[in-house]
């Protein structure tokens, strides 16, 4: 997908929600334990009930890589499900790879040759060789992880006792790599305040922003701090605030009222 047609989609439904599909059978519905691969229904009702309201599907490769090569199987099916029936969706890997050379190149052909993924996330931290491989494929993009939500981004990303931390290192270096339209950033929601000096340095890149939801990052702030004026900029991601809001035979149902807040919200900065 390129990047003018994921902006026309973002401005056709007013909304650039992105839906993450961490599946997790400890809090399924019970009733979902009973088909014969739970996994792959599960993500099918929430992408079913979810779809009007956003403009991508993250599954994060975790929650599918945990039960083995059933897993694995079910995310290849919830995959291939979403580009037969929602192909105007940007399908988003969320693996988080970050190895090097030929290692990289064979994730990109397997996310991007085999499952048809649009992007996938990708750690920087070992530098060019780690990223530039996903940069290769037309139409493909490669997330680069910058300034995470999680508590521990304090440790390295931050490192609050120097004036130039690191995240803003990556975000220089990194952006030469490849271009605006197909290389996008993490930047996480509980960061928004410092979404203003990122703008200085990729001031026209896609951000992914996890941490709107559940983890109580403000969609208002990301808004004011980091949105591009024509072009929105941002896809932002919530997970288990959405899939997991309901728990019982109308888990799908709530996933889509949930959803529909959040795209609501959206239409206000469109």
């Amino acid at each position: 997908m390129t990047r003018e047609e994921l902006i026309s989609e973002i401005k056709n439904k007013k909304s650039f929600l992105c839906v993450g599909l961490d599946p997790d059978v400890d809090k399924m519905p019970k009733f979902l334990l009973e088909e014969e691969d739970p996994i792959f229904e599960f993500c099918k009702g929430i992408v079913e009930a979810t779809a009007e309201y956003c403009v991508a599907f993250k599954p994060n490769t975790a929650f599918f890589e945990a039960y083995g090569l059933s897993g694995i199987q079910s995310m290849e099916k919830i995959i291939k499900y979403i580009k037969h029936n929602f192909p105007n969706h940007f399908l988003i890997a969320d693996a988080k790879r970050g190895d090097i050379g030929n290692t990289s190149t064979m994730y990109a052909k397997a996310f991007f040759n085999r499952l048809h993924a649009d992007a996938i996330t990708v750690a920087p931290y070992m530098g060019s060789d780690s990223v530039k491989p996903f940069l290769q494929f037309d139409g493909k993009w490669a997330i680069v992880l910058a300034l995470t939500s999680n508590e521990g981004a304090k440790d390295f990303q931050l490192d609050e006792g120097k004036t130039d931390p690191l995240y803003k290192h990556v975000l220089r270096v990194s952006k030469e790599w490849g271009t605006i339209n197909n290389m996008m950033y993490v930047v996480g929601a509980t960061k928004a305040e410092m979404l203003t000096e990122i703008r200085t340095i990729i001031p026209n890149h896609f951000l992914l922003v996890p941490g709107v939801g559940a983890q109580g990052g403000s969609l208002a702030d990301v808004c004011k701090y980091g949105l591009i004026k024509n072009d929105i900029g941002l896809l932002i991601n919530a997970s288990r605030s959405i899939i997991f809001a309901g728990n019982d035979e109308n888990y799908a149902a709530a996933a889509a009222v949930a959803a529909k807040k959040i795209a609501d919200e959206m239409k206000q900065f469109i």
